[in-house]
């Protein structure tokens, strides 16, 4: 039997895959999840064979919370989603993910995709991994690329200065560059821009 833990914020979605997954007969579904931190404690004392995650929970994601699960627990993961962006693949693929699939497929396609992955082999969409391939490489340096991480979670220019030990007016004339490059009208827009990427 395949043991397998289910993460998904989403009522409906979680308990019906669930349901769908006992149906196989050689699936055993053992927990079910409704965000990161939930999940990553019942993996830890669960030891699930599989992690099938959603990507957008409240407070961690699916990708932190593989990433935290791997570190702890000899489990493979695989990450779901409504909104398959290249970036988040190659973050996902970094933290270690084995699976990668959207929230559209059926319940038999991700039966099978969990059993790929039990037995050791990786699979990703091969939509998503087409749209991977060919996202763009980022515009931007280094430096800018920093200055962004650095204000990821709102913080002020003079926190960012502090923290990449840089003066306030260069960090504003880094991220004037970057709204420029990118054609966008805030820092948080080009946050987001940037990670959906997987450019940070």
């Amino acid at each position: 039997m395949i043991r397998v833990l289910i993460a998904d914020d989403e009522d409906m979605i979680r308990t019906a895959l669930a349901a769908l997954l006992r149906l196989e007969d050689d699936l055993e579904v053992v927990a079910e999840c409704r965000d990161g931190e939930s999940a990553l404690a019942e993996a830890e004392r669960l030891r699930p064979d599989v992690c099938l995650l959603d990507l957008e929970m409240p407070g961690l994601d699916g990708v932190d919370t593989a990433a935290r699960i791997l570190r702890s627990v000899p489990s493979r993961c695989v990450i779901v989603t409504r909104h398959a962006r290249p970036g988040v693949l190659r973050r996902a693929l970094g933290a270690g993910v084995d699976g990668f699939l959207p929230k559209s497929r059926p319940a038999d396609d991700v039966a099978a995709v969990i059993r790929e992955v039990a037995a050791g082999r990786r699979y990703v969409d091969p939509e998503i991994a087409a749209d991977a391939l060919s996202d763009e490489r980022s515009p931007l340096t280094d430096r800018e690329l920093d200055v962004l991480r650095a204000g990821a979670r709102g913080e002020t220019v003079a926190e960012i200065a502090a923290a990449l030990h840089l003066s306030a007016g260069t960090v504003r004339n880094h991220v004037s560059s970057v709204l420029g490059k990118l054609g966008l009208a805030s820092r948080q827009q080009a946050t987001i821009h940037a990670r959906e990427r997987g450019w940070i």
